[in-house]
């Protein structure tokens, strides 16, 4: 391939240096010259349909289109001219025509190319007779879950049916014409759901005007455009990068799928099992029909990773001299730890149980999250130099400091709680997350035939699950929330209640009956709504809907808390969490804390970001650069054209992977998001590129 040459051309008295192969259109607004143009986009073939490009030349009686006419040596272009400017008015005009008069109405006001060149020309609503399309309602098509279509605002430009065809290699928009009348609308002018689109939202992202939008409440609306684009990315609070690794895992590359993964979170095979997965629930798919099944993918990926090619990459400064100690060995402190060992301080990890793990290990069910995973990934952060010291009992974080340089503290929420004071007298009453830890010590509570658990979160329904596998007769649930508004994951319920819990919905416990100081019944009313006020939880009970049930046994699972006193000498706040600052530094010089000792029970993924940025501002305490981002697969170039599926938008959701080719077909619904990050901006004429700043 011959290189291509430098040329010289003159742009409106300003000498412009390109090279072949440019276009004018391009190489003047390189240059800083601006050209009205509206058909015409940088990623795009030219078709100079929209005659705004048009420009004049020296020794050239007619206008050309600056968007379709080669750049050459010493050319001289004029933008502007009696010929260029009666060309370019009279070409909006008709655009103008059938275009809609009010641009308030719509909501890509002031954010509108046609809007912003009728800025530029002077051009206004009123110099040609109204024109109305008979084909509107066919090119707008059906109703759409993810794209709105509004085609009395199209102006046939083009590059929504360039896009789908040049870039994304679908095709599924075309120029159609009925009546002698065209339009651009879906093959056959079925809906979008029934052609080939991906629902990649290229048309959209190049759409000028106002006729082809993203659907509202799609996207999220107040974080900046690079994160709302990218739903799942912004939603996980680690912010790890869902659309590479799920690309990767489609391809079947699961070491560098693995490799992303592993920049952001320090446990991907436990999360992989039990991850909140709030990734899924901003899921650009859910709108269409049902999200992503990330969480299995990530799952997969991990337990396919053969190579573990990130463990080659992970780099370790060297040895600061810093001492840091960590209280607390679940999530949120084994992340800190792994992050300032990274950075090269000395880091020992202080733990009161016997094992590592914090609530992973005595908080989550065996049958949720098998032991030797979580104790694969502990291991992974010990190789790396971390010093774990257990059944270590930590009484004071400032007698801690005074042999370390720093301090960390990571103990989590540790303690459940009984909400009636009655029942946590009683000998067969537990909370859910004592129940769990005894539960997962191989100690579980001779609990009886009957179980009745109290609360509606995923907690609860590990508690009843736990007790059905270990053979109890009858176990139900007892929630405040209605069916279709209760906190569990729908898999747990509907896993829970194919195990024979029995979940009573809308119910409030209002009486207990107990013999000898233990619970044998419990009366509960139907709650109609409830709601929190200042005053605490306020209910509307159903009159005369007692009713009374026997139990042997009695599990309260309505959140859980911190176990701290003032005596453990940091400021405490509400609900005995620790006060820090924006960097998470406490009260006490050089003691710092994260994880749900500072936000109360919040998922594992969040005490993970949480402890990365606060690993981050130790670092910086202790003199270093606090740069805890890690880089472990280096950004491919993505293929544009992601090509027809067939059925694409009526495949079904995957919830459980198995095998290969289940994982590959999931990863293969994802709509490739961050495709669109890739489609530059038009720039405006008012830009301070073209005012030369």
């Amino acid at each position: 391939m011959s290189e291509a040459k430098s040329i010289t051309m003159t742009v409106d008295g300003r000498t412009v240096v390109t090279e072949t192969g440019k276009t004018i259109l391009d190489a003047s607004l390189d240059a800083g010259v601006y050209i009205p143009h509206l058909c015409s986009h940088p990623m795009l073939t030219p078709q100079g349909g929209c005659k705004l490009c048009s420009v004049e030349i020296d020794g050239i009686g007619a206008c050309v289109s600056a968007c379709a006419t080669p750049a050459e040596q010493g050319l001289v272009v004029r933008t502007t001219g009696e010929r260029a400017d009666r060309l370019r008015r009279a070409a909006l005009e008709l655009i103008l025509a059938c275009h809609p008069a009010d641009c308030t109405s719509c909501t890509a006001y002031l954010n509108c190319e046609l809007q912003a060149l009728l800025q530029y020309t002077g051009v206004v609503h009123a110099r040609l007779r109204r024109i109305e399309k008979r084909n509107t309602r066919l090119a707008s098509g059906p109703p759409n879950p993810l794209i709105k279509r509004e085609a009395e605002r199209c102006i046939q430009c083009g590059r929504c049916v360039r896009a789908c065809k040049e870039l994304r290699g679908v095709g599924a928009l075309e120029y159609r014409k009925r009546g002698g009348e065209s339009y651009v609308g879906v093959k056959d002018d079925v809906s979008l759901a029934e052609s080939d689109c991906r629902f990649c939202g290229a048309c959209v992202e190049l759409c000028p005007t106002g006729a082809i939008q993203d659907m509202p409440g799609i996207f999220p609306s107040d974080v900046p455009r690079v994160r709302a684009l990218t739903p799942c990315k912004n939603a996980c609070p680690a912010h790890t990068d869902v659309c590479t690794y799920v690309r990767l895992a489609e391809q079947g590359r699961y070491a560098d799928a693995v490799s992303v993964i592993r920049e952001k979170l320090t446990f991907p095979h436990v999360l992989g099992h039990v991850c909140t997965h709030k990734c899924e629930y901003d899921c650009k798919r859910a709108h269409l029909d049902a999200a992503l099944s990330i969480r299995e993918i990530k799952r997969f990926a991990v337990e396919n990773d053969a190579d573990r090619a990130w463990m080659r990459k992970v780099g370790k400064c060297a040895a600061t001299g810093k001492r840091v100690a960590v209280i607390g060995a679940g999530p949120a402190g084994l992340t800190a730890a792994w992050h300032l060992a990274r950075k090269g301080h000395t880091v020992i990890v202080l733990e009161r149980e016997s094992l590592p793990g914090g609530l992973m290990r005595y908080g989550i069910p065996l049958y949720r999250l098998p032991r030797a995973d979580l104790d694969a990934e502990i291991a992974i952060i010990e190789d790396i130099g971390v010093k774990i010291h257990t059944d270590t009992e930590v009484i004071s974080a400032p007698a801690v400091k005074e042999n370390f340089d720093a301090v960390v503290v990571a103990v989590g929420a540790h303690k459940g709680n009984i909400t009636d004071a009655e029942a946590a007298a009683c000998e067969n009453v537990w909370s859910a997350l004592d129940f769990c830890r005894l539960s997962n010590m191989g100690k579980i509570p001779n609990i009886g035939d009957a179980l009745t658990v109290v609360g509606g979160g995923n907690v609860a329904f590990d508690c009843a699950r736990i007790a059905a596998k270990a053979g109890v007769k009858t176990v139900r649930v007892l929630c405040l929330e209605k069916r279709d508004r209760m906190l569990a994951d729908e898999e747990e319920v509907e896993a829970a209640l194919a195990e024979g819990v029995d979940v009573i919905n809308s119910a409030a416990v209002v009486g207990l009956r107990t013999e000898n100081g233990r619970v044998v019944g419990l009366e509960y009313m139907h709650v109609l709504r409830f709601g929190f006020e200042p005053e605490g939880l306020v209910m509307e009970k159903e009159e005369n809907s007692e009713t009374l049930v026997a139990t042997d046994s009695l599990i309260y699972a309505v959140g859980q808390r911190i176990d701290l006193t003032h005596t453990f000498g940091l400021a405490l706040g509400r609900a005995n969490s620790v006060v820090i600052d924006a960097q998470y530094a406490t009260d006490v010089e050089g003691i710092f804390a994260a994880g749900d000792v500072t936000t109360g029970t919040k998922a594992i993924v969040d005490a993970i970001a949480s402890a990365k940025a606060a690993a981050s501002a130790v670092d910086r305490y202790l003199g270093g650069d606090g740069a805890t981002d890690a880089v472990y697969f280096e950004r491919e170039e993505t293929v544009d054209a992601i090509g027809v599926v067939g059925g694409f938008s009526k495949i079904a959701r995957i919830a459980h992977i198995c095998d290969e080719n289940a994982e590959k077909t999931e990863a293969g619904r994802c709509l490739q998001c961050d495709l669109r990050l890739k489609i530059p901006k038009v720039k405006y004429w008012g830009d301070k590129h073209f005012r030369g700043v």
